[in-house]
């Protein structure tokens, strides 16, 4: 789906200070996840509407903290990060099972929840998640 098909609430409004922020951090004309997420903190507002309001502005998103999307050459940021070699914890797989919702994905912010518990990379979950075949979403920025 494009950013023009991408539908917003009705009464959504950009807010410019976030707007101006957006632009302030553009990469490569992209918003890099991590950047959202500063600038949802920093204007204390949901991390949803960053992403609404880079939606809104034609701004695609990059640099998935899960790994999933925006990064060069790579579908997904895995190989280029060698994920595959850290460490697994031990009851990592029964702890996202468990976070799964009833359609069966992990929702992102039930991935990032299990990477601080164990300690772990955002990444390293997303990577376990996927080869276990599950699949994530929704994304808090809605990306997806």
């Amino acid at each position: 789906m494009s950013l023009e098909e991408k539908p917003l609430p009705a009464d959504f409004v950009v807010d410019e200070s976030v707007a101006t922020a957006i632009r302030a951090h553009l990469k490569d004309e992209k918003l890099p996840c991590a950047k959202a997420f500063a600038i949802a903190t920093k204007h204390d507002i949901t991390p949803i509407t960053v992403g609404q309001t880079a939606d809104a502005l034609n701004v695609h998103l990059s640099h998935c903290q899960l790994g999933l999307f925006g990064y060069p050459e790579h579908k997904k940021a895995w190989p280029a990060t060698n994920v595959a070699s850290q460490p697994m914890p031990p009851k990592l797989e029964d702890a996202i099972r468990a976070a799964l919702s009833d359609n069966g994905t992990l929702a992102c912010i039930n991935a990032w929840n299990i990477a601080a518990h164990f300690n772990i990379s955002k990444m390293l979950v997303a990577y376990i998640a996927d080869q276990m075949g599950v699949r994530i979403g929704p994304c808090q920025l809605g990306a997806f």
